[in-house]
Formats: C-alpha cells, structure tokens, sequence
C-alpha cells in the first residue's frame, strides 16, 4: 500500500490547473504529473473539464484544483526553493518569472504567470543573515533588501565587509 503524503498544498485555480502544473513540472528536474481527474455529469463546470491534477515537484506532492474565480493568490503563501549555487538561482527564477508578474518582488520573491508566490533562496542566505556577528549579519540584510533576484556572491562579499 503506498504511503500517503501528510500534508499536500492544495492550489486553486481558474481553470489553468493542468497548464501551471505541466509549467511548474517543466521548471523542476523531478517532477511529475502523477494524475488527472475530470469533472463528470452534472457537474459546475463542463464533463471532461480538468478537476485535479495530481504532481510532484522535488519529492513534495501537490494538488492542483479548478475551482472557479472565487479565490486568487497573494505573496501571504509562497514556496520557497533553496538553491545550492548561483547557477541554481537563475534557473528558477528566469523559469519562473516567464509570464509572470510586471515586477517581482525584492529579497528572491516573485508571483509567476498564474499569481502563485516562490522564494528563491540560497541555502547559504541563512547562515550569512544569522552570523554571530550583527554587523556581517546587518551588512547581509542591507545587500539582500534591494535585491530582485538574490546574488550569492553578492550577498557574501557584503557578510564579508568586501567593496564592490
């Protein structure tokens, strides 16, 4: 018997849940779309229209609903994809961002084309934000404010106290 995932987000949307989980299995290196199911007779929605899609991005399960207009998405829910290497960054945030919002966000937040909120976060951002020394930490969250896309480099040449 396969073992059920405890929790699963739950993503609603107005009719594109089968293009944004085909978009976001597209971006990530595993992913899958695991299963379809369809609206049947009497239905809100027309048979045959795209009810659930069923996909796994990185390991974690996600649902994706069409449910209607009734409810959109806000930055109040994102999901956060830490990234080893600059390299890494770059590659979702330049996937994730095609179509998507006029503007992203600062600090590695962006909405992609469907309204849904990412982080794109490197892994070593943590340890250079809670260094035991408040001014690299300090330096660190000053660089990192302005930033769109975050830059690694970047961002530890300014925990370093290194210009330029």
């Amino acid at each position: 018997m396969a073992t059920i995932q405890k929790i699963t987000p739950m993503l609603w949307f107005d009719g594109q849940a089968e293009e944004a989980a085909r978009f976001y299995a597209g971006i990530f290196r595993d992913a899958s779309i695991d299963h379809i199911s369809r609206y049947g007779p009497g239905a809100p929605l027309p048979e045959g229209t795209v009810l659930t899609v069923e996909f796994t991005l990185e390991g974690q399960k996600f649902t994706a609903l069409n449910g209607g207009p009734q409810f959109t998405f806000t930055p109040a829910i994102s999901f956060v994809v830490n990234c080893d290497t600059q390299d890494e960054v770059d590659h979702y945030w330049d996937a994730l961002t095609v179509g998507g919002a006029p503007e992203a966000q600062q600090c590695g937040w962006l909405a992609d084309r469907f309204g849904v909120s990412w982080q794109i976060v490197p892994e070593a951002l943590p340890c250079f934000l809670v260094a035991p020394d408040p001014e690299k930490s300090g330096r660190t969250f000053a660089a990192m404010m302005p930033m769109k896309k975050l830059d690694i480099e970047a961002l530890r040449r300014a925990h370093d106290g290194e210009e330029g």
